[in-house]
């Protein structure tokens, strides 16, 4: 194992002390218990939403706390759920009288402890759960389907509503309806290697791909052998579409995520191919964005996840947001 680590015991809070040195101008960091909010403090009136998982999926979700996103994140250990008295702290550093927005990816570990804190904060509430991988119904880390990279489209269109001031019903309501709209699905080249466990999270060969990953390493629908991009891209798409079941004419977002260890020389490879997937089904890309969003550390591989978007969506997608991981409009 080949890493840029001091000590495993060390990692999380080195790294969140890096993060919090170098975009000071953005969030402040709290190491004991460790999560993230914007530099501003509190919501002001406004709903806050308030998101996190296991770290190592870098730039989700310390990486979208800023304007027209997160109001706090927060980091678990790698791959480990935050506890809910990471959770509550941050509810109650960014609550500003409008209300918490909890947005949760669908592993058991995030749904009990952010349950949890939910159950022991004080103010109005609510939760959205995400739940877009189309590749697998039930995993090592879920019941039901499993949160992934649509997570990021999400957080960005409900943290849009939010910035303009919509309550918390409308903003809980908002990211139910953007999820519901959303599908995604990985694949991986090679496996990543967690530094408590120091060995590769699984076995595979030079010449074989995990179709339809989760962002831990978790098996998906088989085990192939590696295929052309275009393949590999037209499978992983006409999966999504399948489950999404689109009506001709519909507009989408889509992201290509990278996993952390692919190219964006490839990830454009792999877009190239999906947009013309799509639109041979009838569906233009009216927003897009290529590059590591929802990351698996140094995982080789990438996901594909499509929104079919409204006019309302489309707007806030093209809202102005200022983060360490996303900006535009600012």
């Amino acid at each position: 194992m080949k890493k840029f680590i001091n000590s495993v015991d060390a990692f999380l809070g080195e790294s969140l002390t890096g993060f919090g040195a170098a975009h000071g101008d953005l969030v402040t960091v709290n190491l004991e218990p460790a999560f993230i909010t914007r530099a501003g403090g509190a919501a002001s009136g406004k709903v806050a939403l308030v998101s996190g998982g296991g770290s190592g999926h870098e730039p989700l979700h310390g990486g979208f706390v800023g304007r027209g996103m997160l109001h706090a994140a927060c980091p678990g250990q790698v791959f480990t759920s935050p506890t809910p008295d990471q959770i509550l702290a941050a509810a109650e550093a960014v609550d500003g009288g409008g209300g918490v927005l909890f947005i949760v990816k669908n592993y058991s570990g995030d749904i009990m402890n952010f349950e949890m804190a939910a159950e022991m904060f004080g103010g109005d509430n609510a939760t959205v759960v995400t739940n877009d991988d189309v590749a697998v119904e039930d995993s090592s880390f879920t019941t039901g389907r499993r949160g992934v990279a649509g997570t990021v489209i999400v957080e960005k269109v409900v943290g849009a509503a939010a910035e303009d001031g919509a309550d918390l019903e409308t903003c809980r309501a908002l990211g139910e309806r953007v999820n519901k709209a959303t599908g995604s699905m990985g694949v991986a080249l090679t496996s990543c290697t967690v530094p408590a466990a120091g060995t590769p999270t699984f076995a595979i060969g030079e010449d074989e791909i995990e179709m339809g990953v989760g962002i831990h390493g978790e098996p998906g629908r088989r085990r192939m052998k590696l295929a052309p991009a275009d393949d590999i891209a037209t499978e992983m798409t006409d999966a999504i579409v399948q489950d999404l079941a689109p009506a001709g004419g519909s507009r989408g977002i889509l992201l290509v995520n990278g996993f952390g260890g692919t190219p964006l020389l490839e990830l454009y490879v792999i877009y190239n191919a999906v947009a013309k997937r799509l639109a041979d089904k009838g569906i233009a890309v009216s927003r897009s964005l290529v590059g590591n969003y929802t990351t698996s550390l140094e995982m080789a591989g990438c996901s594909i996840t499509l929104t079919i978007a409204d006019d309302e969506m489309l707007r806030l997608w093209d809202a102005p947001v200022h983060t360490a991981g996303l900006r535009w409009g600012c």
